[in-house]
């Protein structure tokens, strides 16, 4: 990707947290950069292709943040990969919580079929990433699906609540609920007994 492409997508995801999907016109966009409309021509196939372009890229990133945390912290258990996820909720960019972003396109996706889908793949990208997590240690794919969600609706309901809940908080309740995560799965070929 060109520097000047990256700003222009990196700009629409700035301004969809902040706006929602209503301010993400090339205008005002173009107008934040101080880029012309014909550096904008130049990268993306008019209004449609910036949207589809947006959307992917806002997928890339949320799907490959909280791969990434994963992969940082494997070879813990799943406690201490939950606990690693915990620490990375902050507010800002740099973090894995970011309500705003995550409000504005479930907003949009109750409107638009086109980003209810990147919304549904995103959905089922994270759940299957908690999921792997959490399959050394329980029984089944339904256990394991079911253990990933507990994480996931908290932190998904956190950021859709009128204001969201903070980062700190969020990560208190994350931290609250970690006692309940195994330290240890089964060693390879047992069976984990049932309490």
């Amino acid at each position: 990707m060109s520097e000047a492409r990256d700003r222009w997508l990196d700009e629409g995801i700035r301004v969809l947290a902040e706006q929602g999907a209503a301010g993400v016109r090339i205008d005002r966009i173009a107008a934040r950069l101080g880029l012309s409309k014909g550096s904008f021509h130049h990268h993306f196939q008019g209004a449609e292709g910036y949207k589809r372009d947006l959307l992917g890229y806002y997928e890339r990133l949320s799907i490959d943040a909280l791969d990434r945390a994963i992969a940082e912290a494997e070879g813990g258990d799943a406690r201490a990969v939950l606990g690693r996820l915990t620490e990375l909720i902050e507010p800002g960019a740099a973090g894995l919580y970011r309500p705003e972003l995550e409000v504005a396109v479930r907003a949009w996706a109750s409107s638009d079929a086109q980003v209810q889908a990147v919304q549904a793949r995103i959905d089922a990208a994270r759940i299957d990433a908690l999921a792997r997590v959490w399959r050394p240690y329980v029984g089944t794919e339904d256990a394991a699906r079911q253990a990933a969600l507990l994480p996931y609706l908290l932190a998904v309901g956190a950021s859709v609540m009128a204001p969201p809940v903070g980062a700190g908080e969020l990560r208190a309740l994350f931290e609250l609920i970690l006692p309940l995560v195994p330290d240890a799965g089964p060693a390879v070929g047992e069976e984990r007994s049932e309490p």
